[in-house]
């Protein structure tokens, strides 16, 4: 398979963890789906297993949520559960009341989180409310993540398509998949002119 051949197809989380299993690529039952997709076009491109990621990937030790979510507890083995989750809305409302999840927030606080503790910084719990707010209040749109297909899909579709509904955006999201095209709605486009004519 050519690097072309694996971004013109669509691959469940399922799908490249076993790949990646297949060729080596240590511990990708715990990488995220962007970062097997990196370690998996690396591997297509050099035939080499490099790490995806900087992040550690074990996470021993008693769970912050096990230990009580409070303000000033410091991260140490957090959890994106319900529990942690429903703790930064609460807190956030105490902050920002009225404050409205912008879609994506929790997305790039988790990478916001995970680069900070790369960098060495100490955070608590104070702290991930505050950049959570910061995300949830941002007007401007978020850049479009690497590999957020779908996601970025639908916010090209609806903000090209005048009048388009999410419905509409989600049904041609799904013919996209099945298309020998790369996954983004500039060839999605490409093909509908193509099939017009």
């Amino acid at each position: 398979m050519t690097v072309a051949q694996f971004d013109s197809g669509y691959w469940y989380a399922t799908e490249l963890k076993e790949f990646a299993k297949r060729i080596g690529i240590p511990s990708a039952n715990k990488l995220r789906k962007d970062e097997l997709e990196r370690a998996i076009k690396v591997f297509l491109e050099t035939g080499k297993i490099k790490s995806p990621t900087k992040r550690s990937l074990s996470n021993s030790g008693t769970r912050d949520v096990e230990r009580g979510l409070r303000l000033d507890l410091p991260v140490v083995v957090y959890t994106n559960d319900k529990e942690t989750k429903d703790f930064l809305e609460r807190e956030s409302q105490k902050l920002a009341p009225g404050l409205k999840r912008k879609s994506g927030s929790r997305y790039r606080l988790n990478r916001w989180r995970e680069d900070q503790i790369l960098k060495g910084v100490k955070l608590t719990y104070r702290d991930l409310v505050g950049e959570y707010v910061r995300l949830n209040q941002t007007t401007k749109p978020f850049a479009h993540i690497p590999h957020g297909r779908y996601v970025n899909f639908v916010a090209d579709y609806l903000a090209a398509e005048k009048g388009a509904t999410r419905e509409q955006a989600i049904s041609e999201w799904k013919k996209l998949k099945t298309l020998d095209v790369p996954k983004d709605y500039r060839s999605w486009a490409r093909y509908q002119s193509a099939k017009r004519r």
